[in-house]
């Protein structure tokens, strides 16, 4: 799969940037009314659009099914089935949350919230099935597994500190 670059547009919305497998860069922005436009940018100057087509709602969602968004749905259906009563989440670790900096089992996150944290995600990579002594580190993110009340608890322990 292409990288895709974010950019955020203050004032606009964001912009998901990605270069074909030719070598044609492309954009979708995403504008804060929901309309979004693709963009085909000039080979030689990547600044350059030689294609903008603006999509409302309508036109976004056939595009996306005729680009195979209703298998990637019907995909999603199958597996939530798999694993009904279970939630998973990414949750954004904030720097003043109350287990900002700690390790898990200092947090006692399992224990006091019955989920399970199967990855912290931190600027440099990915830290799989982290073990008791890995720190929930302010600015990353943790992926946890658990019953949807439990990711409740988790997600505000994990967020900003109440004042």
């Amino acid at each position: 799969m292409a990288e895709v670059i974010e950019t955020k547009l203050p004032g606009i919305g964001v912009r998901y940037d990605f270069r074909t497998a030719s070598g044609t860069p492309v954009g979708v922005l995403v504008h804060r009314s929901g309309r979004r436009d693709l963009l085909v940018y000039s080979k030689k100057d990547s600044a350059a659009t030689e294609l903008t087509l603006g999509l409302d709602a309508d036109d976004s969602r056939t595009l996306a099914e005729l680009l195979g968004a209703s298998r990637v749905a019907e995909r999603l259906a199958a597996v939530q089935q798999d694993i009904e009563g279970l939630t998973i989440d990414w949750i954004r670790i904030e720097p003043d949350a109350e287990w900002a900096g700690m390790s898990l089992s200092d947090a006692g996150v399992h224990t006091m919230t019955g989920v399970s944290i199967v990855a912290i995600v931190v600027a440099t990579g990915a830290i799989v099935a982290p073990g008791a002594s890995d720190v929930l580190t302010p600015g990353a993110t943790a992926v946890a597994i658990g019953a949807r009340e439990g990711i409740e608890l988790l997600s505000a322990r994990l967020r900003k500190a109440s004042v």
